[in-house]
């Protein structure tokens, strides 16, 4: 197969953000070797699934911590709305909680973990928990690290799959960014319905599309970093809110916490969350490709311009005849999960270059150690 060649290095590292730059720059690479790694494991992966898609009776669920479990979020509601089998989204931090809210002993389950490290104590402890809770289990990881804790445990066993990312994509910095979108796009091209060809075509595709934003946005986004906002509020709707929330935690991650991030949905926001507005906040709001929904996020960025209560309002998404986006780009007919991670690359940026404008250190924001790469000081309990 000739292979595109794609950027690899970024067009500006800042002090302390060398890691961070390049995990970002590095995403089309990474997609491309991606879809080229996945067209070498559909038949290892089609054997694993066999036929547990198509079970109404049987349970998928997708799961993780933090950013790990926005990429559930992002990609479990599409596949769901393909097959008969039960498939929801469901964080660690809860199912670790609440088991018994959400497992059931005699639901055969199966739990897909996502993880950059494979080492979370809460991404090992909810396969423990679910071995113990649930009579017939089986267990896909996808992780971007070969050594971690996931990959070690579930070799040879006949329970588990692993699905390892591109080596690249185990983000040195302390942010997901490309581990977050491959292990997305992973999740989607395993999951989906359509024919191998088309789901890697489709995913080769976006890697051109991730080059043509970063080119288009870097310099407006690089300015829009500088304005001292002090709030910043992300919208999306459907699979996109967990967008907005992945997208206002990479802005507060990776500004210590300096600027104060929310995320909501178009409808929502009305019900409250509005009362954020004042003249130092930046709204961004992620545009879907479905019509009707379109016309609802137009409403409130209509109705948010018109108030002039916040500082700037900003939209994000897929160039639409007739329609104006600040930044937009043509894309084609694709679900709003697959596009998601081009999306990206507005927030990814953003945190970057506010990080830089702060003076922090994107690498490593919190260099006291109160916040950590890889969490820390979690005690597994167990459940009677």
């Amino acid at each position: 197969m000739n292979t595109p060649r794609f950027p690899t290095a970024p067009a500006w590292q800042p002090p302390g953000g060398q890691y961070t730059a390049e995990e970002i720059a590095q995403q089309p690479a990474l997609w491309q070797e991606l879809a080229d790694l996945l067209e070498g494991a559909q038949a290892r992966l089609d054997g694993f699934l066999g036929d547990w898609l198509h079970d109404p009776r049987k349970r998928v669920i997708f799961t993780g911590a933090g950013s790990s479990g926005f990429i559930a979020e992002m990609v479990a509601d599409t596949i769901h709305a393909q097959w008969p089998a039960d498939v929801r989204a469901l964080h660690t931090t809860s199912l670790l909680t609440h088991p018994s809210s959400y497992l059931k002993r005699d639901r055969p389950t199966l739990l897909v973990s996502f993880g950059r490290s494979g080492s979370s104590p809460e991404s090992v402890a909810a396969v423990d928990l679910l071995r113990g809770a649930v009579d017939a289990t089986r267990f896909l990881d996808i992780t971007c690290n070969a050594d971690g804790e996931l990959a070690r445990r579930g070799r040879d066993r006949v329970d588990t799959c692993t699905l390892l990312m591109p080596a690249a994509s185990c983000d040195r910095a302390f942010a997901m960014t490309s581990s977050l979108t491959c292990m997305v796009l992973a999740a989607l091209a395993t999951f989906d319905s359509a024919p191998w060809p088309q789901r890697l075509a489709q995913l080769r595709s976006l890697a051109a599309l991730q080059v043509n934003a970063v080119r288009a946005w870097q310099s407006a986004i690089a300015d829009l970093a500088a304005t001292p906002f002090t709030r910043v509020i992300y919208l999306g709707s459907g699979v996109l809110e967990a967008w907005a929330r992945e997208a206002a935690l990479k802005l507060q991650e990776l500004t210590a916490g300096r600027v104060a991030t929310f995320a909501n949905t178009p409808l929502g926001f009305r019900h409250g969350p509005k009362s954020l507005l004042d003249g130092n906040t930046l709204v961004v709001m992620v545009r879907s490709t479905q019509a009707v929904s379109r016309r609802y996020e137009q409403d409130l960025l209509d109705e948010l311009r018109r108030d002039r209560v916040a500082g700037r309002v900003l939209s994000v998404g897929p160039a639409i005849a007739g329609e104006a986006d600040d930044f937009s780009l043509e894309v084609p007919d694709m679900a709003d999960a697959w596009l998601a991670p081009v999306w990206l690359a507005f927030p990814q940026l953003l945190a970057l270059h506010r990080s830089a404008a702060l003076g922090l250190g994107p690498d490593n924001p919190f260099p006291d150690g109160t916040v950590n790469r890889v969490v820390k000081g979690v005690t597994i309990h167990i459940h009677d």
